[in-house]
């Protein structure tokens, strides 16, 4: 009888040490999926901030200002943080071709493009000057558009352009630019601060994956 209850401890002794390694051997690979998710993120957000910079290479001729969300009181912060950074450069450039790129969101009341013409035109830049690209509803657009602006000669210029946006939207601007155009042509940036810190810390998370979106499907 002795004999019989040794057998049965020993049973379930194993049983148990089995069930304990199979749990330890789960959380080994959840903790490897995060500590492998953590990383790309990591990854994503150098390159995000690498790329986020104003680099001016030679004598741009022509701006293009990415559009953002419009608010029913004018330009979203965003928005007039990159309009105000391009509005820095035009004092001291004031010959630019300046082309605004952004059509119009279902809740917003004008288009991107018309609220960044309004927004540019009332401080003081020549709306001579300005070509509207109004079609456009994402990144990928705004780029393809306005090479069809390019190209159908409503925008003349001699292949040196400079793209204006928040510093953390540069680096994908940069890779579908290169994908969409063709030919030889001097690209320069210039890189709008974000005033807004709750929009900081949306962009922080949501950038590194719109990146890999655009690297995947946009083409």
């Amino acid at each position: 009888m002795h004999r019989v209850q040794t057998s049965t401890r020993r049973t379930r002794i194993e049983v148990h040490s089995y069930r304990g390694r199979r749990f330890s051997g789960w959380i080994k690979v959840v903790l490897s999926l995060v500590l492998a998710g953590v990383l790309s993120f990591s990854l994503l957000e150098a390159v995000i901030l690498g790329g986020g910079r104003t680099s001016i290479s030679g004598d741009p001729e022509v701006m293009v200002i990415f559009g953002c969300q419009v608010k029913s009181w004018g330009p979203s912060i965003l928005l007039q943080d990159r309009l105000d950074t391009a509005l820095d450069y035009l004092e001291e450039h004031p010959d630019m071709i300046v082309v605004v790129s952004g059509g119009q969101g279902s809740d917003e009341p004008v288009s991107e493009a018309q609220c960044m013409y309004d927004y540019l035109t009332e401080h003081g830049v020549d709306g001579e000057k300005i070509v509207m690209e109004d079609q456009s509803g994402n990144t990928w657009q705004n780029i393809t558009n306005t090479l069809e602006l390019v190209q159908s000669g409503q925008v003349e210029g001699g292949g040196q352009y400079l793209l204006v946006s928040n510093d953390f939207h540069l680096t994908r601007i940069k890779l579908l630019w290169g994908r969409a155009w063709p030919g030889t042509y001097s690209l320069s940036t210039l890189a709008a601060p974000v005033s807004h810190m709750p929009s900081r810390i949306k962009m922080f998370f949501r950038e590194p994956l719109a990146l890999v979106k655009s690297f995947v499907f946009d083409r």
